[in-house]
Formats: structure tokens, C-alpha cells, sequence
């Protein structure tokens, strides 16, 4: 039997290893404590990041379709401008040989031709000849300055169109610098965000996370769908388009993590590519959503709806209409992605279904 001291040196020990066990689980939450705030500050970074993105990204593609219609117009004056300058030279040439004519003829004298021995019906004749020769050169000059005068103007907006290009290709070379910038500062983001989330339990704690994140828009989206006889939901039966071009990198239902699974498809797609709704509706949520970056909701009418996420923009706003086809939004990264590509889901009254029930493959 131990001694009475043993015992006593054995339960101090054993106090002083339980303490340091103690301290050491103490530490240990309050350093998960401080990665979990770190990690919500980071995501909050991210949300910026990404929206600033998406700001840049609009801001591109509203230059590039202004770029357009201003090459546009300036096809249009330059035609124009050539018509005219055709029409110049015929008018010219008109307006030439009706001078020469009258020079030919002579300058006559309406008294003179009064008081020559002609007939009055000869007299009424010639007056009337000189009469038209003179208004047909006043109607030619007229008509000649008419078109100097519209040229004159052709020219000046000719001018203040390549003006607006000019800035317009000044702007949108700023706007790419900007957008790279956001793109650089993002991807430091994420590094730091992926240093935060080092466990397999993490990953899957922030997967829920963003389940229930999702499952509060959809009922948001729930409560903001009406009952709009214009609306004619989808059917199964008329198979509609994909809203991008690209393959499908990961099916509906698949298994994410745990119990987590897939609640529609995840479309590989290159940045940039245009998302079109795949029916007309109308837009009843459009914001940066935890996890799926910036996603669209759109309601299609009779329970319908249809969900765009990562994408790198949006281009309609909550309460717009949107057409079947319609450019909607751009494919992107957005939500923490490291590759470029869409989430789509389809949902009816709530519930999640399987695209391609209503795309055609």
C-alpha cells in the first residue's frame, strides 16, 4: 500500500495534469472562437470582393453594348455621308449645266422682248420658259445647300460619335484594370478563408451553413411569388434550354458531403458566358447569397421557379420581367469558387427537382 504522502504527491499530479488538460481544451476553443470570427470576417470580405466584381463585370458589359451602338451609328453616318456626297455631285452637275444653258441663251430683256414686233401668245411663251429655267436654278440651289448643310451636320456628329468611342475604349480599359484588381484581392481572400476551414467537420459545418442560407431564399422567394395568369409555369413536356452552353460537372442529388446533397446541377461554363432565363418571368430576388456567390431567382408563375448562382454579375434587378432566352446574368466564380461555372436549380412550390426534367440534353 502507498504511504499516506505517496497518495497525496499521486493526487496532486493527477490535479496538475487534469488542470493542464484543462487549460489546454480552454485554449483550444477559444482558438476555434477565434477562427470561427476570423472566418466571418473573411466571408464578409468575400461578399465585398465579389460584389465589387460584379459592379466592374456590369460596368464592362454596359461599355461593350454602348461600344456597339456607337460603331453602329458611326456605320450610319458614314453611309449617309456618302449618299450625300453622291447626291452633291449630281446636284452640282445639275446646277452647272442649268447655268451654262442660260449662259448659251443670253441674258434677255423682258422690255425688249415687249417691244418687238413678235405675237403676244410668242411673248407669253418665252416669259414663261425663262419663269421655270430661273425657278428650276433656284430650286437646285436650294436643294444643293439643303445637303451642304446636312453634311455639315453629318460631319460635326461624325466627330462627337468617335469622341464617345474614344472615352468609351478609355473607360473600359479602366474598368478591365479595376476588375483584375477585385479578381486579385478576392483570390487572397479565399487563401485565408481555405486556411480557416482545415477540417473535414469545418467544411461540412459551412456547407450547412449554406443549405440553410439557401433554404431562407427560397422561402424569401415563396412569400414574393404571386399568382399571375400571364405566367405559365414550365412543363416537362416542351423541353426548354439550358441557360448556358457547357457540360454539367455535377448531376442532381449527387452527394456533397455527409447529408448534404445536391439541390440542382453545377454547369462548367467559361467566365463571362452569358446565363439566359430559361423562361419568361419575373426576377423576385437578385443579391450576393452566402456560399453561392450572386445568385437570381426568377419566378415563372403557377409555383415555378428557376435559381442562377456563381455568377459573376447580374444584370436584372428584384422586380424586373425577364423574356424566355433573355440575358440575365454572366457566368462567374462568385460564392468562394476556384473554377468558373453555374449552379442551377429548378424548384416547384419549394421543392427541388431535376433540371433536366425541363432542359433538353
Amino acid at each position: 500500500m502507498l504511504s499516506c504522502t505517496a497518495q497525496a504527491s499521486d493526487l496532486k499530479q493527477r490535479q496538475s495534469e487534469l488542470e493542464a488538460i484543462q487549460k489546454q481544451i480552454s485554449n483550444q476553443q477559444s482558438a476555434l472562437k477565434d477562427t470561427s470570427r476570423q472566418h466571418e470576417k473573411l466571408i464578409s470580405l468575400l461578399k465585398k470582393d465579389e460584389q465589387a466584381i460584379a459592379a466592374a463585370a456590369k460596368k464592362i458589359t454596359n461599355t461593350r453594348a454602348s461600344l456597339a451602338q456607337t460603331d453602329r451609328k458611326l456605320a450610319e453616318l458614314d453611309d449617309r455621308k456618302a449618299e450625300l456626297d453622291t447626291l452633291k455631285q449630281k446636284q452640282q452637275k445639275t446646277l452647272s449645266n442649268q447655268l451654262a444653258s442660260a449662259y448659251l441663251a443670253g441674258n434677255h430683256d423682258y422690255t425688249k422682248m415687249l417691244l418687238n414686233q413678235q405675237s403676244p401668245a410668242t411673248i407669253e411663251r418665252l416669259l414663261a420658259y425663262y419663269q421655270f429655267l430661273n425657278k428650276a436654278r433656284m430650286d437646285a440651289i436650294k436643294q444643293l445647300q439643303q445637303t451642304m448643310n446636312e453634311l455639315t451636320a453629318i460631319e460635326s456628329e461624325q466627330k462627337e460619335q468617335q469622341t464617345k468611342l474614344n472615352e468609351l475604349i478609355l473607360n473600359q480599359q479602366q474598368q478591365a484594370k479595376t476588375l483584375t484588381q477585385e479578381q486579385n484581392q478576392r483570390q487572397q481572400t479565399l487563401k485565408q478563408i481555405e486556411r480557416t476551414l482545415n477540417s473535414h467537420g469545418a467544411k461540412l459545418e459551412q456547407l450547412q451553413i449554406e443549405e440553410a442560407s439557401l433554404k431562407r431564399v427560397v422561402e424569401q422567394a415563396l412569400r414574393a411569388m404571386k399568382d399571375n395568369p400571364s405566367m405559365e409555369g414550365l412543363s416537362s413536356r416542351q423541353k426548354l434550354n439550358w441557360p448556358t452552353k457547357g457540360r454539367i460537372r455535377v448531376g442532381f442529388g449527387s452527394r456533397r458531403s455527409g447529408e448534404v446533397k445536391w439541390k440542382g446541377v453545377m454547369m462548367a461554363a467559361p467566365e463571362g458566358q452569358s446565363i439566359d432565363a430559361i423562361a419568361s418571368g419575373k426576377v423576385i430576388y437578385a443579391d450576393w447569397l452566402r456560399g453561392f456567390g450572386m445568385v437570381m431567382v426568377v419566378d415563372h408563375g403557377k409555383g415555378y421557379m428557376s435559381l442562377y448562382g456563381h455568377a459573376q454579375t447580374l444584370l436584372k434587378d428584384a422586380g424586373d420581367s425577364v423574356k424566355k432566352g433573355e440575358t440575365i446574368a454572366l457566368v462567374g466564380r462568385s460564392g468562394g469558387q476556384t473554377e468558373p461555372g453555374l449552379y442551377f436549380e429548378v424548384r416547384h412550390k419549394g421543392q427541388a427537382v431535376d433540371p433536366a426534367r425541363y432542359c433538353r440534353r
